[in-house]
């Protein structure tokens, strides 16, 4: 059974950062064929994708965090990292991970993490 858990959220200042984690079991991520994906969904609006991560260690981001934002595995820890720099107001948002084992099969969502950046 495959769990997604996010963490690392929380409450920082315009110009900071934050590292949200998203801890993977169930399957390895380091099998090529997967693809962990950060979402987040701000009040009021449709969900979407901030950065991926497939198994063999392409990365994508959205253009509103190239720059500012750095995804990447922990493979000791199964998991993925999304390093946020230079935070913006319009940053905050609830942030989604989602794990997919491989082609065909469907993502497995994590519960969300809060990411509030404000002064």
């Amino acid at each position: 059974q495959v769990h997604v858990v996010e963490s690392g959220g929380g409450l920082v200042q315009p110009g900071g950062s934050l590292r949200l984690s998203c801890s993977v079991s169930g399957f390895s991520l380091l099998f090529y064929t997967t693809g962990v994906t950060w979402y987040r969904q701000a009040q009021g609006k449709e969900r979407e994708l901030v950065a991926t991560i497939t198994g063999s260690g392409r990365t994508n981001y959205a253009d509103s965090v190239k720059g500012r934002f750095t995804i990447s595995r922990d493979n000791a820890k199964n998991a993925v990292l999304l390093q946020m720099n230079s935070l913006k107001f319009e940053d905050t948002a609830v942030y989604f991970c989602s794990a997919v084992a491989g082609l065909g099969h469907s993502p497995n969502w994590g519960q969300g993490t809060q990411v509030t950046v404000s002064s």
